[in-house]
């Protein structure tokens, strides 16, 4: 039996996470086009007007109003041209083929302008492709782009209407995925204080990099949904608090990253202690805090940080007091550091609370976001000329998918297909822009149609009445659209079995059945040969580029943190964007490696090497940050000075030999060791520190990552 208080929290859970929810956008848009239709008795308009539906959602951004009104513009405006385009060239195979080619080059080669773009490109291509599916449905040829549209407009105006009631709940969406990302990436931390781990192995930190590189990619996305309200609402509370959240988020980011240690050497000296237990499970607690921030944001209820925290905290002073009578003075100076850099997270969290975030004064802090968006006809060239060439993934992506759309429309006519139009819609889906994502959506395209065929024609015979279809159509449209972003195979069974419905209702349900099989095998034959022989990614794989990269990005946050040292600490964008930039590349080498086909890999001991400069990489990354997680200004002239010319290596690294390199590091490592740690806390940690940065940049020098061959 739930306790009726559960009961009613699940149940708020669920309408504030879901009920305004896009599923619920669709409900609403094709219900109103199927009670249309139905009462008319024109169930034919049904089709273009619900695949109008599908693909306005598809293509939805979050945004402000104005600019989410600026979107739909230009959105319609972008599927009005690529529907009538379709319509007036379709009796011209040539001249259509060109078109085909060309604007599906050109739509594709707009992701260049930033992820908005790219997503209304793929809309245009995707309505072009549902124009090809109804040619010969209606008498005059304008009669299917109006309904197309229509559908569209109808989706968009629930869209607004959404806004309006709820204008702030995507970027509160966008907090609690950034909460319990922060969470899981927490909860991966604390693997590294696993008593019974192996200290050999380099398992834990690769899954540490990974959970940080979602979380990184998190982080952007809601800086973006953020960034876009406060342009258009600088007053607004509500964005305000959601900045404050986020700048909590970024906080806590630095410090769970920081390393103040050499993880396989405490496995080695500390793993019988009860420190190691104590660790992890402070680092445990602080995740589910961070997923109980999450939850406050869904239910609009006030976060009220434990009170456990303080007992256990209290018990690891004990604990750490109990062995500094008998350790290593330096091994308990770190694990002191590494307990104070907890216990701001702690501070942070509690910041959290409802009473402490409001009483925030807003002018006190820096709440300048770096901006990334267009900045003129300049920046527009410029970065169109930046992926004009094969070497950019985006331009070999939109190169595949202009040669498969067009060898897919030569075999349609070749072979004479009526409905072979979904050979099209099948590689525009499956064909992703690189081999790994493509062969995994293939499989799982292909066991969705079957299993949907398979449940599908049953259907059909049981649901004969023109209500029921309707309902189904609805139905399975909604079906679609929940499970699209975390499991596809069923998404696209759902599709299909809303496919198989709208084409019976023009009585070719069963007949559409197995050429639906047939086209998707096809257009998976052909997303599949152009990912493996046009550009393949093996033939343009990067590794040393973003290698080199994500090195040089994590010595940049290092002269910015040095900079905070020497001048004081300061909060500012400049700051941040060193900080975002080490992260970025980091999660870009991690993405790069992981998701690299075998092909890419010359042998099992290349691949092994790659994971194990991502390790080191990170490793990198985090001493720093431990190192920008106790910022502040520094007397100390001496440690000044070596933290300054830390960071003029970092600077001037590029220029130098790897022999060069190995003797500027030993100066540093000689200078560092000199130096006397007395009784200051800061100045050991940042010698502590330093010798951890300078023994990772001499392993990153032997390992010569830029010289690789993969």
């Amino acid at each position: 039996m739930i306790p009726r208080r559960a009961l009613h929290r699940h149940w708020q859970h669920y309408v504030l996470n879901r009920l305004w929810q896009e599923p619920v956008r669709i409900f609403l848009a094709m219900s109103c086009v199927a009670i249309f239709a139905w009462q008319h008795h024109t169930v034919i308009w049904t089709i273009p007007l619900i695949l109008g539906i599908v693909a306005a959602a598809l293509t939805d951004i979050d945004d402000r109003l104005t600019g989410r009104v600026k979107n739909i513009v230009i959105t319609l405006v972008s599927f009005a041209i690529a529907t009538t385009s379709v319509e007036l060239l379709f009796p011209y195979p040539a001249l259509f083929i060109c078109g085909l080619g060309l604007s599906s080059w050109a739509f594709i080669m707009l992701g260049a302008l930033g992820q908005r773009y790219a997503t209304i490109a793929f809309g245009a291509i995707l309505i072009a492709i549902y124009t090809m599916l109804g040619i010969g449905l209606f008498p005059k040829w304008y009669i299917q782009p109006l309904f197309l549209i229509a559908g569209a407009g109808v989706y968009y105006l629930f869209t607004l209407f959404n806004h309006l009631l709820f204008p702030a709940r995507p970027v509160e969406a966008q907090l609690i995925s950034t909460y319990n990302a922060l969470a899981k990436y927490l909860d991966t931390k604390a693997t590294l204080f696993d008593p019974d781990g192996d200290a050999q192995q380099a398992r834990p930190l690769y899954k540490v990099s990974l959970a940080n590189s979602q979380l990184v990619q998190q982080l952007n996305t809601v800086k973006t949904a953020i960034q876009s309200r406060l342009r258009g609402d600088r007053a607004s509370s509500a964005s305000r608090r959601a900045l404050l959240y986020y700048f909590v988020a970024q906080e806590i980011h630095e410090r769970a990253n920081s390393s103040h240690i050499d993880h396989p050497r405490l496995q080695d000296d500390w793993h019988f202690n009860e420190l190691m237990f104590r660790f992890e499970r402070l680092l445990h607690q602080q995740a589910l805090a961070c997923r109980n921030i999450a939850e406050s944001l869904q239910t609009k209820q006030d976060y009220h940080h434990s009170r456990n925290f303080e007992r256990a905290f209290l018990k690891v002073e004990a604990a750490l007091e109990r062995i500094s009578s008998f350790a290593e003075k330096e091994s308990c100076e770190r694990l002191r550091w590494l307990l104070k850099n907890l216990r701001a997270i702690d501070s942070q969290l509690a910041s959290v609370a409802s009473e402490q975030l409001a009483a925030t004064d807003w002018h006190t802090i820096d709440t300048e976001l770096s901006f990334e968006g267009l900045q003129g006809w300049q920046d527009i060239k410029s970065r169109f000329k930046s992926h004009l060439t094969p070497k950019s993934p985006l331009f070999r992506h939109a190169f595949r998918v202009s040669i498969v759309l067009c060898l897919g429309y030569l075999f349609i006519q070749t072979i004479g297909l009526e409905r072979g139009y979904w050979i099209l819609l099948t590689s525009l889906f499956v064909c992703q822009p690189n081999y790994s994502a493509t062969k995994r959506r293939l499989a799982l395209r292909v066991i969705g149609t079957l299993v949907g065929i398979a449940i599908g024609l049953p259907l059909l015979w049981l649901v004969p009445s023109l209500p029921g279809q309707l309902v189904a159509i609805v139905l399975f449209g909604v079906l679609f659209f929940l499970f699209r972003q975390v499991q596809y195979a069923q998404a696209t069974l759902f599709i299909t079995l809303m496919v198989l419905f709208c084409f019976n209702l023009l009585g070719e349900g069963f007949n559409v059945a197995l050429p639906r099989i047939t086209d998707t095998l096809i257009g998976c034959g052909l997303a599949w040969l152009a990912v493996s022989y046009i550009f393949p990614d093996w033939h343009y794989r990067q590794f040393s580029a973003v290698i080199a990269k994500a090195y040089a990005a994590n010595l940049d946050y290092l002269k910015a943190v040095t900079y905070q040292y020497q001048n004081g600490k300061d909060n500012g964008v400049a700051y941040r964007i060193a900080r975002r930039n080490a992260h970025n590349a980091d999660a870009e080498l991690a993405s790069v490696i992981t998701l690299s086909e075998e092909k890419a890999w010359p042998s099992l001991a290349a691949k092994e090497r790659s994971f194990s400069i991502l390790c080191t990489n990170h490793s990198l990354l985090s001493y720093i940050a431990a190192l920008g997680a106790h910022r502040q200004r520094i007397g100390n002239q001496q440690l000044v000075d070596l933290l300054h010319d830390l960071a003029a290596y970092a600077e001037g690294h590029q220029h130098l030999n790897n022999e060069e390199m190995s003797a500027a590091l030993a100066a540093l490592r000689l200078r560092a060791d000199s130096l006397e740690i007395d009784d200051e806390p800061q100045k050991a940690l940042i010698i502590q520190q330093v010798s951890l940065i300078i023994h990772t940049l001499s392993e990153i020098n032997k390992a010569k990552p830029l010289q690789l061959i993969l």
